[in-house]
């Protein structure tokens, strides 16, 4: 264990430290020195998402009530952000009564620490974190690297993280930005609509059809109960071709030629189809010379046998 801190803090971790009261930034600033990491330094919800825009900490600490936007919002703001969705935040807070400290998970904060801060618990709880948040991303990076579609999922069924190719293939299925943290709309209703259901693992897949290609989406459960995170698996697939576009083209028939096939497959007499397709039994029997000897067969039986076996090949 001692050798895996000693690594982490060797990797100089960079700490964004919000906080808009000088005392606590300064000791903690100190701390945080003192122990290995780099700080950088906002004091309002505002100057820390700015941060943003230049640098990507691996984890805030973040005090919960400041002036502008709160902790709280600044977090929500930050974990909407494609570029800190993935970071660790800690939340420093005197507000101890539970619904502030379920307001602080719920806005996407990972821990909290109480004030007045005992700066050795904030740099154990920060150490902690920075190792699981580690071991995540070098199985992010693995799942990447095999170039997996797989986007994580909350109890709600809102996105945690996405690997680069679901990013891509969203991209290139709905439009939706790369950079974006939530779902396409008609996906997220989906998922929703999933989630009232008790066995998610039984419910037909999502697909979103784009060229000659569809994405298959399917929603899955952790396998240590029903309750915990979801996972959207992402497959890419071609779209199924219709049989009788496959005998048509095998055969080179034209579609009134395929139409006229299909009714004879069915038992219509020459009559019979044309009433259907709205020409004369002359012509229908004309169609059916010309389909006798593009499917290299003499009899109705036979064509009819030929058809039945294409349409339903599976």
């Amino acid at each position: 264990m001692l050798n895996i801190m000693s690594a982490e803090l060797k990797d100089k971790h960079l700490v964004l430290l919000v906080d808009d009261a000088p005392d606590n930034l300064k000791m903690l600033s100190n701390a945080l020195d003192d122990a290995g990491y780099d700080v950088l330094i906002a004091t309002d919800g505002h100057a820390a998402l700015e941060r943003l825009d230049y640098v990507t900490p691996d984890i805030v600490l973040l005090d919960a009530m400041m002036p502008g936007i709160d902790g709280f919002e600044t977090c929500r703001r930050m974990k909407a952000d494609h570029r800190a969705a993935h970071i660790p935040i800690v939340f420093m807070t005197g507000l101890t009564e539970t619904h502030h400290v379920v307001h602080g998970f719920q806005a996407g904060g990972i821990d909290y620490v109480t004030k007045p801060l005992d700066t050795d618990v904030v740099l154990a709880r920060l150490n902690a974190h920075l190792r699981s948040h580690r071991l995540m991303s070098v199985a992010l990076d693995a799942i990447d690297a095999v170039h997996t579609a797989v986007i994580a999922l909350d109890e709600a069924g809102h996105p945690i993280w996405k690997t680069a190719r679901a990013r891509q293939w969203l991209h290139t299925y709905f439009g939706l930005d790369t950079q974006a943290a939530g779902l396409p709309q008609a996906l997220q209703h989906w998922i929703s609509e999933a989630l009232r259901h008790t066995e998610i693992d039984r419910i037909a897949p999502y697909t979103q059809p784009g060229g000659d290609r569809q994405l298959v989406m399917h929603l899955a459960r952790r396998p240590q109960g029903t309750q915990g995170e979801l996972t959207l698996l992402i497959e890419e697939q071609p779209l199924p071709i219709d049989p009788r576009h496959r005998l048509a083209e095998q055969y080179r028939l034209t579609a009134r030629e395929t139409d006229v096939l299909l009714w004879l497959a069915k038992g219509k007499t020459n009559r019979d189809i044309g009433e259907i397709l709205g020409m004369a039994p002359r012509t229908v029997n004309k169609h059916l010379e010309h389909i006798f000897v593009k499917l290299g067969v003499e009899t109705r039986a036979a064509a009819t046998a030929l058809t039945l076996k294409h349409v339903h090949h599976t």
